[in-house]
């Protein structure tokens, strides 16, 4: 492969995972637009359940993201015969790794939600919530690979198909068993649950089938003579171990930030997990460019030119700012519109608007800020990465806390610990990439 830093380049690379992050958005839409007519507390619930969730799986997909750039590393070096044993230990490593976070999630989150949670109401709806989301597990794992292979090898169309298929079964199901539509039973805040995991788990079906029918399996050695390899896992847990505990501890700020709200009120975290499904919509550019920057830097590495990261870093910087400004209008437009959306109730959407304002200045930090961010994580300096995200994190929720409990400050005021986070993140991020020792680094 050579990459170039050309625009075109780096949006036809983008552009699918960009896609794929809309459908994956209309899943969490959907979930919270559904919920939003059940009620306060199932919407209550279902975010801040959805959120324990998505901590622990940050572990397979921060595993995935790591496998990923050696992919990537491999694909720009042209040692194409190599990336199938990647795959082939990434599953020898996250099925296990699946199987036991299941049972933590069955057995130990009651208690972790009992300790955090000061509402009986939402803590009964959370944990009838995960005991159906946790079968998800496995097929999300099983994606995450199939993920990690195809941005590795900039092959990222396959995201679109897969993605919008989970997001359609998902939008349907929840139709189904959220309110029990015909003749499929009720099952509220379990039937949202259940819609996720057979979404994630068509998703899987689509990547196997796909995968089987066009990938020259030969040229990647893709499932051909499978071996567990302890030395290569090894390799692979070097890059990924500190993206894995980056991800898990950067969603387990995101749910401290929510349980710091849920002390306020019901009201106010109900209003706050509404603006959290906008701001993940806001999000889908910069996700999208972000995944993008991490592998086209650690192809470009792989191809002897990282004299070219900063380069390239700063013309995805400006697409993505570009691609989320077209958004923002319409917020600030439109902003009760865009929260009927989710709810009618009138003290939620009173409740919610002012954070939209907030959250649309902060998403420009953002962008700055995580593409900088990943462009460090593509040049494999993961524990460095690891760092950037701790400090940013440590310093965040203490902002958050106190602002929201101990002067008790409006949520308004709670959200604009947001700007701290990432002005602080961006700033390490930009001086480690210019003068940091990560050019000629070997993964």
């Amino acid at each position: 492969m050579n990459t170039t830093l050309s625009y075109r380049n780096i949006w036809k690379v983008s552009l699918p995972i960009i896609f794929s992050f809309v459908a994956e958005n209309i899943v969490n839409v959907t979930d919270t637009a559904f919920l939003g007519r059940v009620g306060t507390i199932e919407l209550g619930a279902a975010g801040n359940a959805g959120i324990l969730f998505f901590i622990l799986i940050q572990l397979g997909q921060g595993f995935g993201i790591g496998n990923q750039i050696i992919i990537g590393r491999r694909n720009g070096e042209n040692n194409f015969n190599k990336i199938g044993n990647l795959v082939h230990n990434a599953f020898f490593f996250l099925i296990p790794l699946a199987f036991l976070l299941f049972i933590v999630i069955q057995f130990l989150s009651p208690y972790f939600l009992t300790q955090f949670t000061a509402s009986d109401a939402i803590l009964a709806a959370s944990i009838d919530y995960l005991e159906v989301r946790s079968f998800g597990i496995f097929f999300a794992f099983i994606n995450f690979i199939y993920i990690s292979f195809y941005t590795g090898i900039t092959s990222t169309k396959i995201l679109i198909r897969a993605t919008l298929l989970q997001a359609i079964v998902n939008v349907i199901f929840d139709y189904l068993l959220i309110f029990g539509n015909f003749g499929f039973p009720e099952m509220g805040i379990k039937g949202a649950a259940l819609a996720s995991v057979i979404a994630a788990g068509s998703a899987m079906i689509f990547y196997i089938l796909y995968t089987e029918k066009t990938i020259d399996h030969h040229k990647f050695q893709l499932f051909r003579n499978i071996k567990f390899k302890p030395s290569l896992l090894i390799k692979m847990l070097k890059i990924s171990a500190p993206i894995m505990f980056q991800y898990f501890m950067a969603l387990s700020a995101w749910l401290a930030f929510f349980m710091i709200i849920e002390q306020i009120g019901e009201l106010e975290l109900a209003a706050s997990h509404i603006v959290r499904s906008i701001y993940m919509v806001l999000m889908i550019p910069l996700f999208g460019f972000s995944s993008a920057t991490s592998t086209l830097v650690s192809n470009l590495i792989g191809e002897g030119k990282g004299d070219l990261v900063l380069k390239l870093t700063q013309r995805i910087v400006k697409l993505s700012l570009l691609a989320t400004c077209i958004f923002i209008p319409f917020i600030l437009i439109f902003p009760e519109f865009s929260l009927r959306i989710y709810t009618n109730q009138l003290d939620l959407i009173e409740a919610a608007q002012p954070i939209l304002y907030v959250i649309s200045g902060s998403m420009l930090f953002f962008c700055i800020a995580y593409i900088s961010f990943s462009a460090v994580i593509g040049t494999g300096k993961t524990l460095v990465s690891l760092l950037i995200e701790m400090s940013g994190i440590f310093i965040y929720l203490i902002g958050a806390y106190l602002i929201g409990v101990y002067f008790k400050l409006d949520l308004t005021y709670v959200w604009c610990s947001e700007f701290i986070y990432f002005t602080i993140m961006g700033s390490i991020s930009i001086l480690y990439l210019k003068f940091g020792n990560w050019k000629y680094s070997s993964i």
